[in-house]
């Protein structure tokens, strides 16, 4: 008999059962220890009478006050990006870097009311960008001063405004991504050769919020025994300029889009590093690469682009090097440290928004190295990962 005709015993009909849910639970045996360790930490972490106990114990308590703090800080994210945003439209740091100034003296600066401005400041407060004096005036905290100092950073914040408009609806633009984004418009560089005014708007961005990507790589990787750089991808040339001041005896390449090595012939051509550079306009991906330098850089370049194109681009490379040039991949990686984490987390749903690209770890880049012929890879340890990342390789 069906259970679509099942009766009881008082003759009433019985709802057909459901099928049995199979399990989602992994067979025990398929977990190494440390997985299943984690099934139970997560079970005991979720469990709201652990919560009470560890608020109550001060070891415990320590630690749940940590992670209770990183994940209000993960929820408050976007109230937390305005709050920093709204200080740099109003260029607040540069106003309080010279000296502490008062409620009332900033108002008049920013042109808010006193009561504003102090909403304003107390929520700047408590991300550590401004803090008070002891007279009552307020001057840059830690994180208001690096701001205040670094340009790029300002400039980031101000373009992050179009790509969380892309971010909106995440759900949406995983399921069904558009073709084309504001973001993907403005990074129109990396499907081909953009006009004059997307060149400088992007090259700008880019030449001023890549300083500490300069230190990092230049700190990490010496150019000393090269005779020959060349940045491939390299914009206006802020890291190869870095480099040439650095290390006065080197001779300087760059390669980039006509439009944007235009602008970076304007902008070096004739200075002090003229002498020493030449600046070549053509495509990374079909035109052929010069193959005088001895060092090749792709300096935040290779995480714009899909696998696909950023193998062309390494194999394009790999041509016009010779046995003993060195290449050089300095950009934000994935990995197991905090930093690498962090980069992860921004950049895989960055590079969503902008339609192109992949955030990934050094193993990733080694893979590619090798199917574009490289055979000698290393690591190169920088200061801070959540900034970049470097590589090299050799054929």
């Amino acid at each position: 008999m069906t259970d679509a005709a099942r009766l009881d015993e008082r003759g009433a009909s019985i709802a057909p059962r459901d099928p049995p849910m199979p399990s989602t639970k992994p067979a025990p045996g398929s977990l190494s220890y440390r997985d299943r360790f984690r099934l139970w930490r997560n079970g005991m972490i979720g469990d709201p009478g652990f919560r009470r106990l560890s608020r109550r114990l001060p070891g415990l308590r320590r630690i749940a006050n940590r992670r209770a703090n990183g994940l209000f800080a993960i929820t408050a994210g976007f109230a937390n990006a305005q709050i920093l945003l709204a200080c740099v439209e109003l260029d607040l740091f540069a106003r309080l870097a010279p000296a502490p100034l008062g409620v009332a003296e900033i108002a008049r600066q920013v042109a808010l009311t006193p009561e504003a401005t102090e909403r304003l400041l107390r929520a700047a407060e408590g991300l550590d960008l401004v803090c008070t004096t002891g007279d009552g005036r307020w001057t840059l905290a830690d994180h208001g001063a690096v701001v205040a100092a670094s340009p790029g950073i300002a400039a980031m914040v101000r373009h992050h405004a179009m790509v969380y408009r892309d971010l909106a609806d995440p759900v949406a633009l995983l399921r069904d991504p558009p073709a084309e984004t504001a973001t993907s418009r403005f990074w129109s560089y990396v499907g081909g050769e953009p006009g004059a005014p997307d060149a400088a708007a992007y090259s700008e961005l880019m030449r001023v919020s890549q300083d500490m990507v300069i230190a990092e790589v230049l700190d990490a990787y010496s150019m000393a025994g090269h005779a020959r750089l060349i940045d491939i991808g390299g914009g206006d040339g802020a890291f190869i300029a870095a480099a040439g001041e650095r290390w006065k005896d080197l001779e300087l390449d760059l390669f980039d889009l006509p439009a944007v090595a235009n602008r970076a012939r304007d902008r070096l051509g004739r200075g002090i590093l003229g002498p020493r550079l030449t600046i070549h306009g053509g495509s990374f991906f079909d035109d052929p690469i010069p193959g005088e330098p001895d060092c090749y850089a792709l300096i935040r370049v290779l995480y714009d682009h899909d696998d696909e194109a950023a193998l062309r681009i390494l194999t394009n490379i790999r041509r016009a090097m010779d046995p003993g040039d060195t290449l050089i991949i300095g950009e934000p990686m994935a990995g197991d440290t905090p930093g690498g984490k962090l980069v992860a987390a921004y950049f895989t749903f960055y590079l969503l928004a902008m339609r192109s690209g992949r955030c990934r770890t050094p193993a990733d880049i080694f893979a590619l190295l090798r199917a574009a012929g490289f055979i000698r890879m290393r690591s190169h340890a920088t200061t801070m990962p959540v900034v970049a990342s470097l590589v090299s390789a050799q054929i």
